[in-house]
């Protein structure tokens, strides 16, 4: 007799330890440290940036859109692997109690996001409204929240990839309407958007009893989805052996990297790093996401001397986390075969490493050329020399040592 109170209690252990044991390199390593600095003078600037607000901004419908998302996103943890596929289905119908549980755990672990995101937003709002329609705002949500993880746990149920999708975007758009009406005090419009959203609830109910077995396919890809980010997200800090990566072609990026490349023997990591970088989610990701993001942040942030060390913080976050691309082919065994002396390995790595760098700190230095002063992109350009030629080649050669 399976017991679903005593599976999801050894299952949340396990969750839990598994966590536990990549968020403490998260929170103590240094690139925490970075993006604790990136936060803190970006609400510095928030709050200056809230004392020039004029009046006719969108504050409604800003708000509406950013709580709208987080209310909606509503991921369910349901902590099932792969094998389960096989040896759970056949006992569905005796895990309600387990589903329940999990419905519990994700909700109460994803308020942390939730009510991060309502206090940020908490000045804004100050700014152009007054009364307590914020904190009855959160009540509400707290219950929106709720429905909107029981809605999607009844599409699981539902196989139909663009009934899903549909779905959702209905939901966030009831939710973002609801929001902007309420903060707007037009509570006519509240409950009418109030109806529309229990008339879906019930549709949700419908397609949920309608089909006669869960999607076991889809909660465990999802399941498996969210740990591969995280692990993705550890693999900044500290070795994740059992860390899997998504591979794309790329055809012409992969083959606008690797071209160059002579056809030698010496050449051999290099061509293999190359196609890598263009071909992995993980880094091809990583490096375009902070690129742009760095650029946006330069862009807005008002101080010379700061956009000078975002672009600096931005180029030192994309160096940290490119250095796993060292051991991402470490369980391929055939790698050993290559007859290239390891020491060749090494400099083909620390010279990919070192144009990547290069590239990305030039386009700051000429973006900041562009949007601030000679000065502030001649001394980017001076601080990407001495970081990619005197910086990087010592650092990785310690790092690999270390590993």
């Amino acid at each position: 007799m399976l017991k679903a109170n005593t599976l999801f209690t050894e299952r949340l252990k396990g969750h839990v330890k598994e966590i536990n044991r990549y968020l403490r390199y998260i929170l103590t390593g240094h690139l925490a440290i970075a993006v604790f600095f990136i936060l803190s003078a970006l609400a510095y600037y928030y709050q200056q940036w809230l004392e020039e607000l004029p009046e006719e901004f969108p504050t409604a419908f800003i708000i509406a859109i950013l709580l709208g998302s987080v209310t909606t996103y509503s991921p369910i943890q349901t902590m099932l692997k792969r094998a389960d596929i096989v040896f759970l289905i056949p006992a569905e119908h005796q895990l309600k109690g387990y589903f329940r549980r999990t419905l519990i755990y994700s909700y109460v672990t994803q308020i942390y996001l939730f009510l991060f995101i309502y206090a940020a937003l908490a000045p804004l709002y100050l700014t152009q409204y007054q009364g307590n329609t914020y904190g009855l705002l959160l009540l509400v949500l707290l219950i929106v929240k709720g429905w909107s993880m029981i809605a999607n746990w009844w599409m699981l149920k539902v196989r139909e990839q663009s009934m899903r999708t549909m779905d959702i975007i209905v939901r966030y758009l009831i939710i973002s309407a609801l929001i902007y009406f309420f903060i707007k005090q037009e509570m006519l419009m509240v409950g009418i958007i109030t109806v529309m959203g229990i008339g879906l609830l019930i549709y949700n109910r419908y397609l949920f009893n309608k089909q006669k077995a869960l999607n076991w396919e889809l909660m465990i890809e999802r399941d498996y989805l969210r740990m591969r980010s995280f692990y993705r997200l550890a693999n900044m800090f500290t070795d994740v052996p059992h860390l899997e990566t998504t591979v794309k072609k790329r055809a012409l990026f992969a083959r606008l990297l690797t071209k160059s490349v002579p056809f030698e023997q010496s050449n051999s990591y290099t061509y293999l790093y190359r196609l890598t970088s263009a071909r992995s989610g993980e880094y091809f990701g990583i490096y375009t996401r902070l690129l742009v993001v760095g650029g946006l942040i330069i862009f807005f942030v008002p101080n010379m001397w700061m956009k000078l060390i975002f672009a600096i913080l931005f180029s030192y976050m994309t160096f940290i986390q490119l250095l796993p691309l060292w051991k991402h082919h470490a369980i391929i065994i055939w790698l050993d075969l290559y007859p290239v002396a390891d020491k060749v390995r090494k400099q083909s790595f620390i010279k990919w490493i070192q144009q990547l760098m290069f590239v990305q700190m030039l386009l700051f230095a000429i973006f900041l050329f562009v949007v601030e002063s000679y000065v502030t992109g001649g001394l980017m350009a001076a601080a990407s020399i001495v970081f990619v030629w005197l910086i990087i080649p010592g650092y990785v050669n310690q790092k690999i040592q270390s590993r």
